[in-house]
């Protein structure tokens, strides 16, 4: 009620995902008073912001917490996009995490000199020592400002795609050569719709190599752990798939399979879209990745005395395609019958709400490992926050140790008497 005195609780936490539970599961081990604030339900953007077929990129033995497993799905599996929700619901359930669902987070501030942050909430206003943004990166659809709003063309973003029978009839161009992007166009060539696809740099991982996930592999070769991007490779996307039981993305199969391939799409006007002439690089640099991880794997094998099966046929890489070789540079949309433009061009973060200093000039969060240049205010479940697994289920969970370990010691300090 107006002017009710508001709630007091030590920390508070802002997103009820992976990133609100996790953080939540160590500030309990700890005993430090917390509660988790969400807008929605628990892991509301899997269950209402993806596409009805989508799968975890990696199979149940590998992205989940420690303290809960798949026991209904046999390890190898890629869990569907509800069992996942249905798995951190479970979580949180047995963790007893505290949290309060469909409260909105209207703003955080300072309180001054007095230290501290003002809360702001649907539900009412809350006082808190510590602050942590687990809302994760996947905030707000980016769609480049290419294809007028009023073209004769329906444009979706992939978080609004949820399948085939929701287009209109007629072909789809879908722009983006990620996860997102592969995988959707994928399903819709296998539902007989006439494809065509628009991709920029990215790299290819094998899905499976010598009888082993490409999470392991990532695992056992250390890159989990890298803690930046590889120079130059700050925008380039991953290209690989769980769906069908997960297969190892080749651009030149999409291509045998009946989807036309493009390089980036850069411009467009009179009905047109036009691409850069970066395709081959494209599919070169992607290529190179796959070959030198397969290289990776090998030499693992080898200096480890592995019994792991041999897998030669996996370097035969096929010839180039006459898109790649020749590639096409226009696409008159009403001549190839695009009725559909899916943008698979990834998310950007809305933090409008934190009102701290604790922002880049840029705009984007200033922190490391996820301690921020704010004192108090803290960052979970973005990508590269301390290395490359920070943004998969099992990475957030290990950052949000750190961070919990964070807040206990700054909570130390501040009760110190001496």
């Amino acid at each position: 009620m107006a002017g009710d005195a508001p709630e007091r609780i030590e920390v508070v936490v802002v997103g009820g995902g992976q990133a609100g539970i996790a953080i939540s599961e160590h500030l309990g081990i700890r005993g430090i008073e917390h509660v988790v604030l969400e807008r929605d339900r628990v892991a509301e953007r899997w269950r209402s912001e993806r596409w009805d077929s989508l799968v975890a990129n990696g199979p149940v033995w590998h992205d989940r917490f420690p303290g809960l497993g798949f026991d209904d799905i046999e390890q190898d599996v890629f869990a569907g996009k509800e069992r996942v929700a249905d798995y951190f619901v479970e979580y949180a359930k047995q963790i007893e995490a505290p949290i309060r669902t469909g409260v909105d987070v209207t703003s955080v501030q300072c309180h001054g000199d007095c230290g501290g942050f003002r809360v702001e909430t649907s539900a009412g206003a809350i006082d808190a020592d510590y602050v942590v943004a687990a809302t994760g990166p996947f905030q707000v659809p980016v769609i480049p400002p290419l294809v007028p709003a009023d073209a004769p063309v329906l444009q979706l973003h992939s978080s609004d795609y949820k399948n085939p029978d929701q287009l209109p009839e007629g072909g789809v161009l879908v722009v983006g050569g990620g996860a997102s992007g592969v995988q959707i166009a994928d399903e819709l060539q296998r539902a007989g719709r006439l494809m065509q696809m628009a991709i920029g740099p990215h790299t290819r991982p094998p899905r499976r190599y010598r009888d082993r996930d490409f999470v392991w592999w990532l695992g056992v070769l250390g890159l989990w752990d890298l803690q930046t991007p590889p120079a130059g490779a700050e925008h380039v996307t991953i290209a690989f798939s769980g769906a069908y039981g997960g297969r190892t993305i080749d651009f030149r199969d999409l291509v045998a399979e009946g989807i036309a391939l493009y390089g980036r799409a850069e411009s467009y006007s009179d009905g047109v879209v036009r691409f850069a002439s970066d395709l081959a690089d494209n599919i070169a640099y992607g290529d190179e990745y796959y070959l030198e991880l397969l290289d990776m794997a090998d030499a693992y094998v080898a200096r480890n005395g592995l019994d792991l099966p041999e897998e030669p046929q996996a370097r035969a890489l096929g010839p180039l395609p006459a898109c790649v070789t020749q590639p096409v540079l226009e696409l008159d949309l009403a001549a190839a019958g695009v009725m559909t433009i899916i943008w698979a061009t990834g998310f950007r973060t809305d933090y409008e709400w934190l009102q701290v200093d604790a922002f880049d000039e840029q705009g984007r969060p200033s922190h490391r490992r996820g301690v921020s240049t704010e004192p108090g205010v803290y960052f979970l479940g973005l990508p590269w926050l301390s290395r490359r697994g920070s943004s998969f289920i099992w990475g957030v969970w290990s950052d949000a140790g750190y961070v919990a370990e964070h807040i206990a010691g700054q909570r130390m300090y501040s009760t110190y008497r001496s």
